[in-house]
């Protein structure tokens, strides 16, 4: 019994497909700092911490980082009393919930619905 088999890349919807999963991380995680702003977690006093969040992306990790001097300090310990005036659901671990808490699915729904519309009909 012979087998003949031919195989054909196509090296454009690949590149697409690529650039895609790309793009859509890069947007899940962006989504993720957004819904960590909207849920309104972060420790605000003059809004500086919440305004030094940004995400930084190097190979296929990505990071959320906020970058204040004393931003380590309140994350870490959310036994602190916290003002909850101009956010009022702020504390310590701000993250947590996206790590390991009710919104740990977060990122992967979020990448899935935006590889989906980004892949430009390859993914269905």
């Amino acid at each position: 019994m012979k087998v003949n088999v031919k195989v054909e890349l196509y090296q454009d919807k690949i590149r697409r497909l690529a650039n895609a999963v790309t793009l859509s991380a890069e947007q899940a995680a962006e989504a993720v700092k957004s819904d960590i702003v909207a849920s309104q977690t972060v420790p605000k006093n003059t809004g500086e911490l919440e305004r030094s969040g940004f995400m930084r992306v190097s190979k296929s990790k990505y990071q959320i980082i906020y970058d204040t001097p004393y931003a380590r300090r309140l994350y870490w310990h959310p036994e602190y009393k916290f003002r909850t005036d101009k956010n009022p659901n702020a504390g310590g671990l701000w993250m947590q919930p996206y790590i390991d808490g009710e919104k740990k699915d977060f990122f992967k729904k979020a990448f899935r619905a935006r590889l989906k519309a980004n892949a430009g009909g390859l993914i269905k």
